[in-house]
């Protein structure tokens, strides 16, 4: 079963940095917030189901790939 997660930057300050995210990029229904450094995240709706970690995963990937937070992304698997 293939499991695709999209994401977008929402907001970023110097502790916090928001994403919306969800299975529909024209329609993200979801929210994470992620620790600048610490780099953990944590779901706005309290569900730390998959797509959550996939798409934390992720965003924290590329946070160490490109030395800078992404402003949008999918993880496809």
């Amino acid at each position: 079963m293939a499991a695709i997660v999209f994401f977008r930057k929402v907001s970023e300050d110097g502790e916090l940095v928001r994403y919306a995210f969800g299975d529909d990029p024209d329609g993200f229904s979801r929210h994470l917030t992620m620790d600048r450094e610490s780099r953990t995240s944590s779901a706005d709706d309290g569900r730390t189901d998959y797509s959550f970690a996939k798409a934390s995963r992720k965003i924290n990937a590329m946070r160490e790939e490109r030395g800078q937070w992404p402003d949008r992304g999918m993880s496809v698997s």
